[in-house]
Parts: C-alpha cells; sequence; structure tokens
C-alpha cells in the first residue's frame, strides 16, 4: 500500500535570534570615497581600515553628544542649533567661519539648496520654514 508522505519537522526556533543586532553604518565606499577626496594619494587596506574604525567612533561621538544638547533642552528632537553649538564647541563654527561658510565651502550645491535658504523669483524664498 502508498504511504501518505508527511511533512518533515523543522526545528522550532527559541524565540529570538542568536545573532546580535548591528548597528547601522555608513557605506564603506562613502567613507573610503570622501577620505581620498581629501587625502589625494593612494591609502593602503590597512589605513582605510583604521579611518573607517575611527570615523564610526566620531558619528557615535558626535550623536550622543547631540542627544545630550537635545536632552539637556528638554526636547526629544535634535534642531540645527544643537549641530551648530557642538560644532561651536569642536571649533569648526568660529565668530569668522560661520555655519553657512562650511556649507557653501565643502557641500555640493544641491545640499547648499536644501540647507541654506535663497530667494527665487515671485518673491519665494527656499527652503520653506
Amino acid at each position: 500500500p502508498l504511504r501518505l508522505l508527511q511533512p518533515k519537522a523543522v526545528p522550532k526556533r527559541l524565540g529570538t535570534s542568536q545573532r546580535k543586532p548591528r548597528e547601522p553604518q555608513l557605506p564603506r565606499n562613502l567613507i573610503k570615497e570622501i577620505f581620498k577626496h581629501f587625502v589625494k594619494m593612494p591609502v593602503t587596506r590597512d589605513a582605510f581600515k583604521i579611518v573607517e574604525k575611527c570615523s564610526e567612533r566620531y558619528f557615535k561621538q558626535l550623536s550622543d553628544d547631540l542627544e545630550a544638547y537635545t536632552h539637556h533642552a528638554g526636547r526629544k528632537t535634535v534642531e540645527a542649533a544643537d549641530l551648530e553649538v557642538l560644532m561651536r564647541r569642536q571649533g569648526l563654527v568660529t565668530d569668522k567661519m560661520s555655519l553657512n561658510v562650511l556649507i557653501e565651502r565643502y557641500l555640493p550645491l544641491e545640499y547648499r539648496k536644501l540647507l541654506i535658504p535663497v530667494a527665487v523669483s515671485g518673491n519665494k524664498v527656499i527652503p520653506c520654514k
């Protein structure tokens, strides 16, 4: 006689994954392209790995500081003023070098248009607040 095919037993999961959750990271090629742009010479793989670790730690510290500023102000949202205070404490923004000057100097035009208000025809200001 023919036997009915029995489905194979699938082992049960324990409810939680065995993997440790990963933190989001900047794409490696983005870090590499930015670093290559500013260093303007070949970089070994070992040196690039160190740069990658340093940039990861830098952005982790940056986000922790922004979180502390926001928490201190009693808000739940990071604002542009928080970032400006942080950059001023790091010495990037000074009385002679404003945030807008840094944006104009280092960011491409499409990002500048998003961050710095510009008057266009029809007396409209882009971006709107």
